[in-house]
């Protein structure tokens, strides 16, 4: 059996404990990251050391060690790191550590735990010996033939030490630092007890961390003004490129400006609209291009480590071609009439619904598969999912699985904002990224509570957000009234408090008219009609240095590294990241209309030093920091982003 108490020891599947003679007296319980009892595999990132932790105890006093047990996918052999007790203070009984995952794919994990004899041996001897007993030949005893029988298991050096020790037998020598380090090391897990398997599915870098920017191509000049624009986006930080679907368009039932029943002659249409005599979700709207302009956008993206996210609605105008070759695809009236989508009060006439009951669902699934994997075929590897909530959970699962066991790099955002509990199904069922309340989070209170439970709650083991601060669906109230400090407050939420984040263009420019009060609609939307785009914003010199500072900061890359700090207004919100030895301080006036000031009050918790010099990756200014209150004083929708020096 392997020695225990390496950071990673590389073994063999070693036998289970000893399951014949009596019930196990160890119980482990709670283990972390565990989704829905086992059900669904936690998540987690090339280059993560995945946190784990346990409850474990039995009857009695006897000293208890514990171990995770790791294997990373197509490995037969298993790694364990130590867990440590971490409540001991307080009579508690949790264990804790964490494991690497270097590669991506589905890893398997569980829990050991055992009665370690000789620590117990050695505690209780010990606090004899100091309550002043005078006899402890009978211990002495004991304590030898734990020390003989560790010792047969023993080899190298732990041999030598018991050996020694066994040699020279006293008290004292029992007693020694280094017999209870060498013993430790060879325990006797025969009696000790193991949990199940849990699983956790790694993927790449992409799926926990990234910026995201949305753009028509129809407004930047097609897909070769898309892929002319790429070198400005790296240049300003962004990792990903989000295009709504590229297929043709419909033209019966399209839609006209502002989302007007009746198309006019030079009315693009929707790009969710999908399908036309050009072709439907396998096909490239003519007027952005040929595969072959895409072809030279994928190739720009990859020399600018820019991954291409393509929006996946399962969708059909009136001349998808699907719904000449397969009726069956689709639910028609008593009339024979079909029904157009509809989401009450709002209707889509211009697109219908696939009927996912229908008789031959293999074939439909099939060809949804198929879709998926010729553009990835094309060189996409992020689909974001339109309004996945609406179709069927089993159906996800299958093509999520089938999808990445053929390219593991693939990531799903799903586009749901519906029901808390269906967004988390989605997120347990496969979907790498969700979308979030975030946009509608805009006061200091909602905004920590809906953080803390994000990070907090259990749903950091397997749901990623992506704070998204407008879509071309979502003006929301605050951008609309808070002018261009609301949309600078709002960047800088979403870019630190979220390890994914992403704006849709028009943000930089702070656009901001709804099509009528109380609308989320935009007044002449993008959705309906091609803009003359161009990167120009005053915003953009912002938007680069938040970029700047989020790759530079490991802190600002993860999700749960996240403590709010209490401050002395209402209108300021702060808060730190830590990752390692990195720390970055936010604090952030979410007025837009008021300069704010108060106190920021660090704790040690916050892992500051008493006294620190903290630089503004914003403005460039440095102050002096420590525990205690802190003086800020920000202008409406003002923000420091403090790098700790």
């Amino acid at each position: 059996m392997g020695r225990f108490g390496a950071e990673r020891i590389d073994q063999e599947a070693m036998p289970a404990p000893d399951r014949t003679q009596a019930t196990p007296r160890i119980l482990v319980e709670r283990l972390k990251p565990c989704v829905d009892c086992g059900r669904y595999p936690a998540k987690a990132s090339v280059g993560d050391d995945v946190p784990v932790s346990a409850d474990v105890f039995r009857d009695g006093h006897e000293v208890l060690r514990a171990v995770v047990r790791y294997r990373a996918p197509g490995q037969r052999g298993w790694h364990e790191a130590p867990l440590a007790p971490y409540d001991a203070h307080v009579g508690g009984n949790g264990f804790a550590g964490s494991f690497p995952v270097d590669r991506q794919g589905t890893w398997t994990f569980s829990f050991e735990a055992w009665a370690d004899a000789f620590a117990s041996w050695h505690s209780e001897v010990t606090r004899k010996r100091d309550a002043g007993e005078p006899d402890l030949g009978s211990e002495l005893l004991e304590g030898r033939a734990l020390v003989e029988a560790t010792a047969a298991r023993a080899k190298g050096a732990d041999r030598d030490r018991l050996d020694a020790a066994l040699a020279a037998w006293s008290l004292d020598e029992a007693l020694a630092v280094g017999v209870s380090e060498a013993a430790a090391r060879w325990p006797d897990r025969s009696a000790g007890t193991r949990t199940a398997k849990l699983e956790i599915d790694v993927d790449r870098v992409r799926a926990r961390y990234g910026a995201w920017y949305e753009l028509f191509p129809r407004s930047w000049g097609g897909l070769k003004g898309t892929a002319d624009v790429v070198p400005q986006l790296a240049e300003l930080g962004f990792d990903v490129l989000y295009l709504p679907p590229v297929h043709p368009i419909g033209v019966k039932n399209r839609k006209g400006r502002n989302n007007s029943v009746t198309a006019g002659p030079d009315d693009p249409g929707s790009p969710w609209a999908i399908g036309s005599l050009e072709g439907g979700h396998k096909a490239i709207h003519p007027e952005l291009g040929t595969e072959e302009d895409f072809a030279v956008l994928v190739e720009a993206c990859r020399e600018h480590e820019i991954d291409i996210a393509l929006d996946f609605a399962i969708q059909c105008s009136a001349d998808h071609p699907w719904l000449t070759e397969h009726p069956e695809w689709f639910s028609a009236r008593p009339d024979g009439t079909l029904k157009y989508a509809e989401n009450p009060p709002k209707k889509y006439q211009d697109i219908y619904n696939v009927n996912w009951d229908t008789d031959d669902w293999q074939a439909l699934w099939q060809e949804l598969l198929d879709t998926v994997l010729y553009w990835v075929s094309l060189g996409v590897k992020v689909f974001r999912v339109d309004n996945p909530h609406t179709k069927p959970f089993a159906f996800w699962e299958w093509l999520i699985k089938e999808v990445r066991e053929r390219e593991p790099d693939v990531i799903f955002l799903a586009e749901a904002f519906t029901k808390a509990a269906v967004m988390r199904a989605l997120a347990k069922i496969g979907f790498s990224q969700s979308y979030t309340y975030f946009t509608w989070k805009n006061h200091r209170e909602e905004l920590i509570e809906y953080l803390v439970e994000l990070t907090q709650s259990g749903m950091q083991d397997y749901y990623r957000p992506n704070f998204f601060a407008n879509t071309p669906d979502i003006l929301s109230e605050h951008l609309q009234h808070g002018g261009s400090p609301a949309f600078h407050s709002r960047l800088v939420l979403a870019a630190t408090l979220s390890p994914t984040y992403g704006i849709y263009s028009g943000f930089e420019r702070f656009e901001n008219v709804a099509v009528k009060p109380g609308s989320e609609e935009y007044l002449d939307s993008e959705k309906y009609e091609a803009k003359k785009r161009r990167l120009d914003g005053p915003l953009l010199p912002t938007i680069k240095k938040v970029n700047a500072l989020r790759r530079a900061h490991p802190a600002l890359q993860q999700l749960t590294d996240l403590r709010f700090l209490g401050t002395g207004n209402d209108q300021l919100i702060a808060y730190v990241k830590r990752s390692g030895s990195d720390t970055v301080l936010t604090v952030v006036n979410m007025d837009p209309y008021h300069a704010q000031e108060g106190s920021v009050d660090v704790v040690g918790a916050s892992g500051l030093p008493g006294r620190c010099e903290v630089r503004d990756g914003l403005t460039g200014e440095h102050f002096h920091w420590g525990l205690g209150h802190n003086f800020v004083r920000l202008n409406p929708g003002g923000a420091h982003i403090l790098e700790v020096l």
